[in-house]
This record gives structure tokens, C-alpha cells and sequence, in this order.
């Protein structure tokens, strides 16, 4: 099954394991899952993370050469996916969050997410 992890999935993945639910983990751990990441996570940790925010502290440059080295791979922003956010109702108001959802819409594959508000959307959406 292909699996695109939401931001917080991907920080605490690579740098605290030990938060990830047991959900998260068997997921993760599940060789027959292909685990994805998205370039819109990629943006939004560069930019949470020039802003300075203590829960974003990490190399962007670092955690992404990281991903690819173990496996993930890496989903990029098309313009479809861009159009789509907007057949999104309002139940979520992150940007980021929002673009996740539509890619996984618009690729078919189920978004893995620690957010219990962003798990309230319908479709490919599981919240572990």
C-alpha cells in the first residue's frame, strides 16, 4: 500500500521515534507499504524551521537526502494536486495539511496523519 506521511509523521519518524504511536510504527515498519513523503512537507519544514519554531528544528536539506537514503520516495506538488485543494470543504484550515490531502486524493494513496482534525476529512485520510 502506498503511504504519504504527513509532517509531524516524517519529523518524529526521522528524529523521535519513541512519540510514534504503535499504529504509526507497525505502518512504518511494514515492508510491503511504500511510505512517501511530500515536497509540500519539505516546504513547510524549511519555512517553519527559518522561523525559528523549536518543533521544527531540523535540516531540511538533511532530512530529506535522509528519506531517500531509506526508502522513501518523494511525492512532488503537481499543479493538478494545486487545483484540487479546493474541492476540499473548509474542515481544515493548514495550507500544508490541506495540500497532503489532495495529493493523496488526487493519487489515490492514503494519508497517514497524527492529526486527529485532519483525519475528519472523508476519503484516503487514517489518523494513527
Amino acid at each position: 500500500m502506498k503511504l504519504l506521511l504527513d509532517t509531524q509523521l516524517l519529523l518524529w519518524s526521522a528524529g523521535q521515534p519513541e512519540r510514534l504511536s504503535t499504529a504509526a510504527r507497525r505502518e512504518l515498519s511494514d515492508y510491503s507499504n511504500e511510505l512517501m513523503f511530500s515536497a509540500a512537507s519539505i516546504w513547510e519544514i524549511t519555512i517553519k524551521s527559518s522561523l525559528g519554531r523549536d518543533d521544527f528544528q531540523i535540516e531540511p536539506r538533511v532530512l530529506r537526502r535522509g528519506l531517500i537514503e531509506n526508502g522513501y520516495v518523494e511525492l512532488p506538488i503537481t499543479s493538478e494536486h494545486a487545483v484540487n485543494v479546493d474541492n476540499l470543504p473548509a474542515v481544515h484550515k493548514d495550507p500544508f495539511d490541506r495540500m497532503l490531502l489532495a495529493q493523496a486524493l488526487s493519487e489515490g494513496i492514503t494519508l497517514l496523519t497524527t492529526d486527529a482534525q485532519l483525519a475528519r476529512y472523508r476519503g484516503p485520510v487514517r489518523k494513527v
